[in-house]
């Protein structure tokens, strides 16, 4: 009786409720994930649904009486209440445009206008009676700039991207790139290219600030999986948003405000010393790019590693040269107590989740004490930041794979509602975000990202503005620049390769199955790289996600363009020889496209190839230094000839 009262009070469900329920939930699964603000910041990921889950219609009623008959963790009701837009991953860049390259005739422009019908204006016929009604000729350029939004990768003249799979059935590389919204971190422009006060490009185009009020602050990354393509997938949606997140919790402050107050620098505004339609921006554009001096072959003798022909007609490939030195970290404002403590708890995490090698390690950056002695006195930067968001990625989606189920152990009393959308699934982060397949993934990926950052709004491709590039990188992918004066390759990176000196002395106590393949490459425990993400099996040993992190700070087109590459384009040609390809191309995204064809025409193993192409301030002089493009013409000219050699193939 009690029990039939106690239903009475409340509504009754019916069957037609439930469906309507499982169709609307799956339908709008994405509407009731936890907001960005209220998740742990680093446990979310992105949301990129489609327009018509944003429409559509779920009728709340209904879930609001479910919530009261049936028992669930979560509260759908409050999260509902709480949800808020979601920011996308930006992969577009917005800039400042006039408004007359927009709209020729718009309102405006200076200068009077005609406001005849059109029944009142005559076509212009010579000799004939009355002109035409016509505007009078346009008095000065119109001033007044609109914000667009440019697709990064429809933008073949700034960026270029192109994959291939090889020979392999499936691709398992990724990449990414866009704007991210972190403080920026570019070393501060001199005083003279600073001018005060707001002013407006006059013919130019200057980058937009972004959401905090500084210059954009440009990420691309290049994502190399191997086991599979679940690692890789979850670098390119998340790992972006971690960086975002790391530097949020961390309270970082820009490099450009001082005591919270941003100074103007407007290096495009016109000058008082430039007639006509030139403005500063312009001239100072021409001015760097003439001011490098290009150098001749003789000036750099034994610096430009070539691969060389040897007496049996074969190549042999010269070890690719030192990566550059990168400058210190810029200690940056930040909630430095709080910082600490999260470094704390995360190597707390690491220990206690992973142990084995992480429970003595101490990443590089972090403040953590020695032996109970205080915190160290390690400057919070982006470099911190930056580390945390990897080792904090890396240990997510290890936790969140060994709460899967093994496809190679089977147990025969798993639950028939193991996966039912009512309860909580094994497989899903704390989080409720899906990291991976169903089944447990034991691959991993490698990763290197750069972020490119500058001191002015100019765009870090024009000649006339200094940067900043941070580079973070795991594994074996590989970032490169080229020198405009010389021509010359600058590695960014180092391969993470058991035979580097630094990786062997790592490990050498943690790692006793160091042994050489039949193609003579050094492996540990069956791995390629010493750093990863994932590869939970082999965690133990020391296979983490420090990055290595790398500050270089670029003068106004001293570098022509970065070339970001996985090892199916690295592992088969040399450093230089993939920058002398993209030399030869018109626009970067050819630049793309030629290395990866180049490289898979002449690959003997036909492995996945990754190439991204981002133009620099030297660009329109990336040919002149040096020998050009021609100090690898010969040799890749022979692996051109060798691969469509019909013998090749014979044993």
């Amino acid at each position: 009786m009690a029990g039939r009262q106690s239903s009475s009070r409340r509504e009754l469900w019916s069957l037609a409720d439930s469906y309507d329920f499982i169709a609307s939930f799956l339908g709008k699964s994405e509407l009731y994930r936890p907001p960005v603000s209220r998740l742990n910041p680093l446990e979310q990921r992105r949301a990129f649904r489609s327009s018509r889950d944003q429409h559509n219609n779920v009728n709340h009623s209904r879930l609001d009486k479910l919530h009261k008959l049936v028992p669930v963790s979560r509260n759908f009701a409050s999260l509902r209440q709480q949800h808020g837009t979601r920011r996308h991953f930006h992969d577009y860049f917005v800039t400042n445009l006039p408004s007359s390259s927009l709209h020729p005739d718009s309102k405006s422009s200076t200068g009077p206008h005609h406001k005849l019908p059109r029944s009142a204006s005559t076509p212009h016929t010579p000799g004939s009676g009355r002109s035409p009604a016509a505007a009078p000729p346009m008095i000065g350029a119109s001033r007044e700039l609109t914000v667009v939004r440019i697709p990064l990768r429809s933008a073949k003249h700034h960026f270029g991207v192109s994959v291939s799979r090889g020979t392999r059935p499936y691709n398992e590389d990724t990449y990414q790139a866009g704007t991210i919204e972190i403080p920026a971190f570019a070393k501060r422009a001199p005083i003279s290219l600073s001018r005060s006060g707001s002013k407006i490009t006059a013919g130019g185009a200057t980058s937009a600030d972004s959401a905090s009020g500084d210059p954009q602050v440009f990420y691309f990354g290049v994502f190399d999986g191997h086991g599979g393509n679940e690692c890789s997938d979850f670098l390119r949606e998340e790992l972006h948003s971690y960086v975002e997140n790391a530097a949020e919790i961390f309270e970082l402050g820009s490099s450009l405000k001082a005591g919270g107050k941003k100074e103007d620098r407007d290096v495009g505004a016109p000058s008082a010393d430039h007639g006509g339609g030139e403005n500063e921006l312009s001239s100072q554009g021409k001015k760097s790019l003439n001011r490098h001096e290009m150098k001749g072959e003789g000036e750099f003798e034994g610096l430009q590693n070539v691969p060389k022909r040897n007496d049996d007609k074969s190549v042999k490939d010269h070890p690719n040269s030192p990566a550059l030195s990168g400058e210190e970290p810029v200690s940056a404002e930040s909630n430095k107590p709080k910082a600490i403590g999260l470094e704390r708890d995360l190597v707390a995490q690491w220990k206690d989740t992973v142990g084995g090698y992480f429970r003595r390690f101490k990443p590089e950056y972090f403040s953590l004490a020695a032996n109970g002695s205080p915190p160290s006195d390690t400057p919070i930067s982006i470099e911190t930041a930056l580390m945390y968001a990897f080792l904090k990625a890396d240990l997510d989606f290890v936790t969140a794979q060994a709460r899967k189920p093994d496809a190679e152990n089977q147990h025969g009393d798993t639950p028939l509602n193991a996966d039912d959308i009512l309860g909580e699934p094994a497989h899903l982060t704390p989080s409720k975000h899906r990291i991976g397949g169903p089944k447990q993934f034991v691959g991993g990926s490698t990763a290197s990202i750069a972020l490119i950052s500058t001191p002015t709004p100019t765009p870090f491709w024009h000649p006339a503005s200094p940067s900043t590039i941070i580079v973070a990188h795991v594994g074996d992918t590989r970032i490169l620049l080229c020198d405009t004066a010389t021509g010359l390759a600058k590695p960014a990176t180092t391969d993470h390769h058991p035979s580097s000196p630094v990786e062997s002395t790592r490990l050498r106590r943690y790692a006793a199955t160091f042994v050489t393949d039949s193609f003579g490459e050094e492996r540990m425990s069956g791995l390629a790289n010493t750093r990863a993400f994932g590869d939970m099996r082999s965690k133990r040993i020391g296979v983490s996600a420090e990055p290595e992190i790398r500050r270089i700070d670029l003068s106004p087109a001293e570098y022509s363009f970065l070339v970001l590459v996985s090892d199916g384009v690295s592992g088969t040609l040399s450093d230089q020889e993939i920058v002398d390809v993209v030399k030869e191309a018109k626009t970067p995204e050819q630049g793309a496209r030629d290395v990866v064809s180049y490289a898979t025409e002449v690959s003997s193993e036909g492995d996945n190839a990754t190439c991204l192409v981002v133009r620099l301030g030297g660009w329109e002089r990336r040919i002149e230094g040096g020998m050009g493009s021609m100090g690898t013409k010969e040799v890749r000219d022979f692996r051109k000839g060798d691969a469509l050699d019909p013998r090749r193939g014979r044993t």
